[in-house]
């Protein structure tokens, strides 16, 4: 490991070139990496509301449709606005009162059904039919092209505008998140540290890793918009450890040699060696996510543990490379730290270990109440603004024809008529249900079977299954909707079992109970992988359950407190805070359990060597906490995605609750386990041929 320090040292020139020509290669892999920006696209594809997706994209050529509402408009321009829709590229169909019956025909000789789906007073609607999927670049353009023919005269809704909107909103943000990261990150390592350039030195290390992370991307094809919103600032608030560790260390073997270059083989080495146990334990947390079956996890895990792994190697070559050619800027730039020793409060919060403990265990309670009953939304749209087009159009399809939700049925082909039309029946006497388009809505008293335009025929029966839009009066993901959707199915099973009843409603409907499983599963994961991770660092057996349960009071605390303050998160929320929580901070923990552990086979007593230990700890801790907390608050604050700003806001505060857990409750854990510590780990026992010059040498490293 020191032939390896001192070969960085040396190669100090050649390492910052290649590392800035490597930024190249990596910038491309960025801009040619897909983002994908439809949620519902990583539920698995072995489920039957993905599997009529397929269906519906391959046999159908329809991969998306959109309804599209005009208000206040004669039916002889809504005819010459739907010829300029159609006009667009991938839209591959209109369907409107035109396309079954001339304009010169009276709207009261439609069905009901129809007349009340597509015409309501001086508004109308058309479903306009896509060739592309839900999510693809070429529907997404198709959107933004019709909203520009249509000049504002069209309401266009559903899942393609809203994926759309979420498109254009989150592509304009995340720079301004990145730019919020580094400044509020920037301002809080200049308080912190003791020179106002290093902080930049960080930022620029921690900078390239992640445009390594983002460019290496390119490999897995595509990256959810989520994940590229998050990447840069998760990566800079969770591996800004590292080069805080690295320069910590470097000052202090400064105290042993006057060779800047020794000491920072000296700081290489030992950080190498204590970030390895704790970038291990981040990793394993993101790893945990790649256990989820909502693919979603898999894509955020990868390139979050990939980001751990490139900060490292960015920390222990590059960091140290622009440290020392850039020493003399550094020393002309050095300051006393503006944020005071917190290391006098260590008697006091050892003094008061009984109180905390209390606390501890008293918070247990409410905390765990908050957890379980933390309430969680499903529906994609409601982490938008209210203003963008998609959910003002979204809002007028409701206000105007009361639907919200629109399912679509794939029928056999075969079923008899008397089936077809008692299950149709049936599923129009559903609660909820607003109207059902499909070939028998044709078919009214004055029309007959045969009068049905063979090119309609075409677009909803291809010979093996036959396509039925359902449209419902209820919202995506409430309660009525699915419950109605589970009637729907009970309905559809009786006549047709091999019917499948697809769209928005259903595919989150799956959402909802895959992830709750999900949830249990990477819960499970992450805390096992961390689990054994301390157990096998400190080889010990009570550690892992006394650091990981501290570690957990504070996910419990974060994660609990919109129970009471009555704030409804987004499902993804729930799922990846815990672990990113626990990954992230669990740094601060190992970081004080080793200079405990230390402390403790030197010989000092208890109470010495918890003091000791949290004196050294506290500053790093609260650096590193609060530098998170400035890369992720910023953004909370700012982000008008709710589910990117839910995600940064519980980041953040969980940053600085995970701080003051470790800083006042963990040391409480130790005071009064510290004998079951002792009896059940390796290396906490006094060596007997250590003498007190040597303790003291190795105390003050």
């Amino acid at each position: 490991m020191r032939s390896l320090s001192k070969g960085i040292v040396k190669m100090r020139f050649v390492i910052l070139i290649a590392a800035l020509i490597l930024l190249i290669p990596s910038a491309i892999g960025y801009f040619n990496t897909r983002v994908n920006y439809d949620i519902l696209s990583y539920l698995p594809k072995d489920i039957e509301t993905m599997k009529g997706q397929d269906i519906l994209a391959e046999d159908f050529g329809t991969g998306a449709f959109s309804m599209c509402v005009v208000d206040g408009m004669e039916l002889k321009d809504v005819a010459k606005l739907k010829e300029k829709i159609e006009a667009v590229d991938n839209v591959k169909e209109v369907i409107w009162y035109d396309s079954f019956m001339d304009l010169s025909i009276p709207v009261d000789i439609l069905p009901d059904e129809l007349k009340d789906a597509f015409i309501n007073g001086d508004a109308t609607m058309m479903v306009v039919l896509f060739d592309t999927t839900m999510s693809s670049d070429e529907t997404m353009e198709a959107i933004t092209q019709i909203r520009k023919v249509t000049q504002r005269q069209a309401f266009i809704s559903g899942m393609s505008a809203v994926v759309t909107d979420t498109r254009d909103l989150s592509d304009s943000e995340t720079p301004i998140y990145v730019a919020i990261a580094v400044a509020l990150s920037a301002l809080v390592l200049a308080i912190t540290m003791d020179s106002f350039l290093v902080p930049v030195f960080f930022l620029l290390s921690i900078g390239m890793a992640v445009i390594y992370n983002l460019g290496s991307n390119i490999f897995l094809g595509q990256i959810s918009y989520i994940t590229k919103a998050l990447a840069a600032v998760l990566q800079l608030g969770v591996t800004m450890d590292y080069s805080i560790f690295l320069w910590h260390s470097y000052k202090e073997q400064q105290q042993f040699t006057s060779d800047k270059k020794e000491a920072m083989a000296g700081a290489i080495e030992s950080t190498i060696t204590s970030v390895i146990g704790s970038s291990v334990t981040t990793i394993a947390g993101f790893i945990a996510l790649c256990f989820m079956s909502f693919t979603l996890g898999l894509d955020m895990g990868i390139v979050m543990a990939k980001g751990v792994v490139f900060g490292v190697i960015c920390c222990v070559t590059v960091l140290p490379s622009m440290i020392l050619i850039f020493d003399k800027a550094i020393e002309k730039t050095s300051h006393k730290p503006l944020l005071p020793d917190l290391g006098v409060i260590s008697d006091w919060v050892i003094k008061h270990y009984v109180i905390f403990a209390i606390l501890f265990v008293i918070i247990w309670i409410p905390a765990i109440f908050g957890y379980r009953n933390t309430q969680v939304y499903y529906n994609l749209d409601s982490t938008l603004p209210e203003d963008l087009d998609s959910i003002v159009a979204n809002k007028k399809l409701e206000e105007t024809f009361k639907m919200n939700a629109t399912h679509v049925l794939l029928a056999d082909s075969s079923l008899d008529d008397k089936s077809m039309r008692d299950m149709l029946d049936e599923i129009k006497d559903t609660e909820g249900i607003k109207s059902v388009i499909g070939l028998d809505s044709f078919v009214g008293p004055m029309i007959p079977k045969d009068f049905i335009p063979s090119d309609i025929k075409e677009k909803l029966d291809n010979g093996q299954y036959q396509m039925i839009m359902i449209m419902s009066e209820y919202k995506v993901a409430s309660d009525e909707v699915n419950r109605q959707v589970d009637t729907l199915n009970g309905i559809i099973d009786k006549y047709d079992n091999t019917a499948m009843l697809i769209g928005e409603a259903p595919c989150t409907k799956d959402l909802i109970t895959i992830t709750d499983k999900d949830f249990k599963t990477v819960s499970a994961v992450s805390i096992g992988a961390i689990f054994v991770i301390i157990l096998c660092v400190f080889k010990s057996v009570s550690l892992p359950v006394l650091l990981v349960a501290v570690i957990e009071f504070g996910i419990f605390i974060n994660l609990g407190i919109p129970y009471y303050t009555g704030t409804k998160l987004p499902f993804i929320a729930s799922i990846v805070i815990g672990t990113i929580q626990l990954g992230a901070t669990v740094d601060y923990a190992i970081l004080m359990t080793n200079r405990y552990k230390t402390e403790r086979y030197l010989g000092a007593d208890k109470k010495e060597a918890i003091s000791r230990a949290h004196r050294v700890s506290i500053q790093s801790v609260a650096v590193s906490a609060l530098s998170f907390f400035a890369a992720t608050f910023g953004v909370g604050l700012y982000s008008n995605i709710d589910m990117i700003s839910s995600l940064c806001t519980l980041m953040a505060r969980g940053a600085l609750i995970s701080m003051v857990v470790v800083i006042f409750i963990l040391p409480s854990v130790f005071m009064i386990f510290d004998g079951l510590i002792i009896r059940t780990s390796k290396g906490f026992r006094v060596k007997p041929d250590r003498d007190i010059r040597s303790k003291a040498k190795v105390a003050t490293a």
